[in-house]
């Protein structure tokens, strides 16, 4: 079993890293039911969003700060982390309606998914480091699909109890984690050796390279996660204009927010023959000028203007491996892990206003809340305009 595992090391992780991710967004694809049974509102829905977020940030910190990704085995730390979110998201249902301990639960949530997204992302390099632009891609892939599949499980338990798709979620972290565990490190990146400095995560940032990637990626991040928040809001908002019901916000969020995998493993491609830089301008432009059209465009029938968010659910991720690939390309080889950790503190800690700005502002603003994106997309392609000198991409 374990033979066989190593022999295909990054399907492995991309699928734990599936089954993991599941649980960031795993309330909100039973929002629709959750808010009716305990007359939550759309504040509620973007303050426990906002609880991930910050979990996450903590988590990653503590990483970073403390060199955790590069002192200890990164398989051990994302079965560890697994388990322990899986846990956590079974105790929501317990909790769910009682701040502020849902509110610390979610935190918690986003505690333990700081022990797998960058973990996973060290692994994926750690297997296959040649072409580590495709690979992430991949990874990132699974993160998306993670992300959209709690709206999945959501449409296809419909009529069931809300707590059936949280407590899919939890099993399914739970057998990502084993995977994982079984699975083991790679070996292109091995273990630091003795007491490292809590600076090691920083040391990146000290490389003018590494900063304009990084600035790429925040400016990307501002409009990630407001807009996978804000997707059944929208797709709800086009339904109504069709008099058809809410049954279908489920199906169509997880196909607005899942095809970003199509984005991602469709850039990776790219980035072997174009360049991971290449295909993180061309997704940034794509998106930042969907954000700064769709409210003009609100007046289109329904279903083109679906078909614009499946557009925009492509090139809004697509981004993402490649900068992930690129910062591991600059980061120090020892402090790689610790790296990209400090890289996503940052990036998820700018996600925090831009999903309290449009989630507070939907109720008066409706779809004029998106053009509070545009700057993410026109930062990210200026911090990447202002890199020092190209980095090889993968």
């Amino acid at each position: 079993m374990i033979d066989l595992l190593k022999r295909y090391p990054l399907p492995v992780v991309v699928l734990a890293q599936l089954f993991g991710t599941s649980l960031w967004f795993s309330i909100n694809g039973v929002w629709l039911s959750l808010s009716a049974e305990l007359g939550l509102t759309e504040n509620d829905l973007g303050r426990l969003t906002l609880a991930v977020q910050a979990g996450f940030i903590a988590g990653t910190l503590i990483i970073a700060v403390t060199g955790l990704a590069d002192r200890f085995g990164a398989s051990r730390i994302f079965a560890l982390s697994s388990l322990s979110g899986a846990l956590v998201n079974g105790g929501f249902i317990f909790a769910a309606g009682w701040p502020p301990v849902d509110f610390l639960l979610r935190f918690a949530t986003g505690l333990c998914l700081a022990g797998i997204y960058p973990l996973g992302m060290k692994m994926v390099i750690a297997w296959t480091p040649k072409y580590a632009g495709a690979a992430l891609a991949w990874l990132v892939g699974m993160l998306t699909l993670g992300t959209a599949l709690p709206h999945l499980m959501r449409g296809a338990t419909l009529g069931m109890p809300w707590q059936w798709p949280l407590m899919a979620a939890s099993c399914l972290a739970l057998a990502g984690g084993l995977l994982v565990f079984l699975l083991g490190d790679g070996p292109h990146l091995p273990k630091s050796k003795g007491r490292l400095p809590l600076s090691l995560g920083l040391a990146a940032l000290r490389i003018p390279r590494f900063r304009a990637v990084a600035g790429g990626y925040f400016g990307h991040m501002w409009e990630l996660y407001a807009f996978w928040t804000l997707t059944p809001l929208l797709i709800g908002r086009e339904l109504h204009r069709l008099d058809l019901g809410e049954t279908l916000i489920p199906w169509l969020s997880f196909a607005v927010i899942g095809i970003g995998a199509v984005g991602c493993v469709g850039g990776g491609r790219l980035s072997r023959t174009l360049g991971s830089e290449w295909v993180a301008r061309r997704a940034l432009m794509v998106s930042g000028s969907i954000c700064l059209l769709y409210p003009w465009l609100s007046g289109l029938p329904p279903i083109l203007l679906m078909a614009v968010l499946l557009v925009w659910g492509v090139a809004v991720i697509a981004d993402s491996p490649q900068f992930s690939a690129l910062a591991a390309q600059t980061a120090p080889r020892e402090s790689v892990g610790s790296s990209l950790a400090v890289m996503n503190a940052v990036g998820f800690g700018v996600t925090l206003p831009a999903i309290w700005l449009t989630s507070g502002l939907w109720g008066q603003w409706g779809t004029w809340v998106v053009l509070l994106l545009v700057p993410g997309p026109v930062l990210g392609l200026w911090s990447l305009a202002r890199k020092p000198s190209s980095v090889p991409s993968g």
